[in-house]
């Protein structure tokens, strides 16, 4: 993507999904700015473009993508509507019912595998994810998010061999004016 079409969609981004207020992660942290996934996958036109953009940071050899539940499931199902590619949905516990599965969709053992997420911050549920598809038999070494908190994320995921590629980082989003990333 050129820095203009970057610079449009980062706009785009955060106007849609990009609210300000006090928001407690589920770790303690408190963040004066959150990112609403949900927003962004109930635009259809947001979400084809994000889609598209993130199509162009797949490595060229991969075969599956994965979306972790919940904010990773719109965007894997539009980035394989874009791109062709199989998708997987996975569960943070195994479901407790019917199928019992913990991945579902696409098969993945032996396939090499890409995660996508909605947002990285610590990094820690992409590091998870990739544990149970690596046990499941399946090479990972790439997830893509659309936005990327400089919280440790990308640091914890390089220890594990995995290269994290994000659409956005908050230094792409425009400067707040009540609203941030």
């Amino acid at each position: 993507m050129t820095v203009t079409a970057t610079s449009i969609l980062a706009a785009r981004v955060a106007e849609t999904a990009c609210v300000a207020g006090r928001f407690t992660l589920d770790d303690g942290q408190v963040l004066n700015s959150y990112f609403d996934e949900y927003r962004l996958a109930a635009d259809p036109q947001l979400l084809h473009d994000v889609a598209d953009a993130m199509a162009t940071l797949l490595p060229d050899d991969a075969e599956v993508l994965a979306g972790i539940e919940l904010g990773g499931v719109p965007l894997v199902a539009a980035l394989s509507a874009a791109t062709g590619l199989p998708a997987a949905f996975l569960r943070r516990l195994p479901k407790r019912y019917g199928s019992k599965r913990q991945i579902e969709g696409a098969r993945v053992e032996g396939r090499r595998v890409v995660l996508v997420d909605d947002v990285v911050r610590s990094g820690g549920q992409l590091l998870a994810m990739t544990r149970i598809l690596r046990v499941a038999g399946a090479p990972v070494t790439d997830a893509l998010c659309v936005l990327e908190r400089p919280l440790g994320g990308r640091l914890l995921l390089d220890e594990y061999g995995v290269t994290l590629h994000p659409l956005l980082t908050e230094g792409d989003l425009p400067a707040p004016s009540g609203a941030a990333s």
